[in-house]
């Protein structure tokens, strides 16, 4: 009786111990979060297109460093193979991160090296290296996070983790364009990549504190039949090609919001950086109610449900005709947040959750890459059409493109995603 009684509290030990690792595991990634947020947030959007006007890039130029970083996606499939030959992942994945957040920071020694006429091709050298470097990282990271974090509590964790770092990135947007207004120039600049190197600095300390999960690899040994997984797949593909397509209306635009707000409509960094605060707190609003919705419906039903909300956000631009600039600017933010949110959330969803476990790192690569194309050539094509028409009226440059690719997104939702996005 004894020995059966023994049996029970043993299980029941294993199990708290196992909850307790966890738990742990949970409270790294979360907390790895924070200066990785803190940095990234003041090396991108609309810092990193302020910092490129210092440096004297032009609007295609901007559109082309936007665009890099989803280009070097293509990589992925090719570490997505590489990765399933490594008996650790968790060294690999400190080495690529690392490599990228060092090399991203030192773009703020630029104008303390190198000459100014090369301050925008130096820029671009080192930035494409540390984003070569992420790819790598990139698919590493997403491979351990989606084993680190349990499927029965995965959706409601990434909602929590997002809130919060999302609530932490507005606080230092806010902070960050005060900073730029009050010490315009190379002075605010040095300021804010003083910040990046501490913050950046931590990130990779963290990770070393990551615990090497165990991996489930692929029943393939060979390149060619482990590619052919997602591709033989036909929902998913169907599903990622639609995606793309929308990606690359999407990017035509909003990658180079911050450059017509900077240099066409001549706000400054703190009201900029109250707009994307706005665009924030009601995207980590909306993580909730697409959260919550996502118990009841499936992730590509949701995804349609984003995409009229993310068109509509870009026609509400037109309003600048009749109505005050501020406030339109503010209404079409808020409701790009709301979209946006949803879309990213139930992308990320899509992918980890309705995918094979053992191939996850393809159809992740594949996804990334194929739509990582796509939003390549958005803001690329997005820059040079805002270099034809800068001798057009000022009202056709500040609104005009997204009133034409808010037309586009609807269509395409109309005819194209009420049929691929549909549950089967």
């Amino acid at each position: 009786m004894n020995i059966m009684r023994s049996r029970p509290q043993r299980s029941r030990s294993k199990e708290v111990r196992k909850a307790s690792v966890h738990r742990k595991n949970l409270q790294i990634a979360t907390f790895e979060g924070i200066p990785s947020t803190i940095f990234q947030v003041l090396l991108q959007g609309q810092f990193l297109t302020g910092f490129l006007l210092y440096l004297g890039a032009s609007s295609s130029q901007i559109g082309f460093v936007l665009a890099l970083t989803t280009l070097v996606n293509v990589a992925q499939i090719g570490v997505a193979f590489l990765i399933q030959k490594l008996p650790s992942r968790k060294w690999a994945m400190v080495t690529f991160i690392g490599l990228h957040r060092l090399l991203w920071a030192s773009t703020g020694l630029v104008p303390f090296i190198f000459p100014q006429e090369y301050w925008v091709t130096a820029f671009i050298g080192l930035y494409t290296i540390a984003f070569i470097a992420n790819t790598a990282g990139g698919v590493l990271w997403n491979s351990v996070i989606s084993d680190l974090v349990p499927a029965r509590v995965r959706g409601r964790y990434f909602g929590i983790r997002n809130t919060f770092l999302n609530a932490l990135g507005s606080l230092v947007m806010y902070g960050g364009g005060i900073v730029l207004d009050r010490y315009p120039g190379g002075q605010g600049f040095l300021i804010v990549y003083i910040v990046v190197w501490i913050f950046s600095t931590a990130n990779i300390i963290v990770f070393f504190f990551y615990p090497d999960v165990p991996f489930e690899k692929s029943a393939e040994k060979n390149f060619l039949p482990m590619l052919r997984k997602p591709l033989q797949d036909k929902l998913f593909m169907k599903s990622t090609l639609f995606l793309a397509a929308w990606l690359l209306l999407q990017n035509l635009t909003v990658p180079l919001y911050s450059y017509v707000m900077l240099q066409l409509l001549n706000i400054n960094y703190e009201k900029l950086s109250l707009l994307n605060v706005a665009q924030t707190v009601f995207m980590m609003a909306s993580f909730y109610v697409w959260g919550n919705l996502n118990a009841r419906h499936s992730n590509k039903k949701l995804l349609l449900w984003t995409l009229p909300i993310i068109a509509v956000s870009s026609l509400i631009w037109g309003l600048l005709s009749v109505l005050p600039v501020l406030p339109v600017l503010f209404a079409a933010h808020i409701v790009f947040g709301v979209g946006v949110g949803g879309f990213n959330q139930l992308a990320f969803n899509f992918i980890i959750g309705d995918t094979p476990k053992g191939e996850r790192p393809m159809y992740m690569a594949m996804y990334a890459a194929l739509t990582g194309l796509a939003a390549f050539f958005g803001p690329l094509l997005g820059g040079r059409i805002y270099e034809w028409i800068k001798e057009w009226p000022h009202d056709i440059q500040v609104y005009g493109m997204q009133l034409v690719v808010g037309v586009l997104m609807i269509a395409l939702a109309l005819l194209l995603g009420r049929r691929i996005l549909r549950d089967e």
